[in-house]
């Protein structure tokens, strides 16, 4: 959500349905918990978060935003934050990926690989 968003809201889950028909694209909801009052601001910034969201993964992952409400007075749960990853894992892993030749293929294990290794240092 950002610095700015995440004293305000955070991301819950995210509801995905496949396409029905092949061809389609398939839909995810992405649910993020506010108050009621951010949401009513949030909601006019929703097609600006859905671009930045899917700037980041990708493609249209994400089709639409559901703001779940949340008493005033509730507390905002902030997420951990990321360990940063060492620069000897970054270089082994550009390390395991030198023999790829396609530069998507290679971009997108670079990602999963980077996610893989922050999750085992949590």
């Amino acid at each position: 959500m950002g610095e700015r968003l995440a004293d305000i809201a955070q991301p819950q889950k995210i509801h995905y349905r496949k396409a029905k028909r092949k061809g389609d694209m398939p839909n995810a909801t992405l649910e993020i918990v506010t108050s009621s009052a951010n949401a009513s601001l949030l909601i006019m910034q929703k097609g600006v978060l859905l671009e930045k969201i899917n700037h980041i993964f990708g493609e249209q992952w994400i089709t639409d935003i559901k703001f779940v409400h949340t008493p005033a007075n509730a507390p905002i749960k902030k997420a951990k934050p990321t360990p940063i990853l060492s620069e000897d894992d970054k270089n082994n892993l550009s390390e395991m990926l030198e023999t790829i030749d396609d530069p998507a293929i290679k971009k997108r294990l670079e990602s999963m690989g980077e996610a893989f290794l922050t999750d085992l240092k949590k």
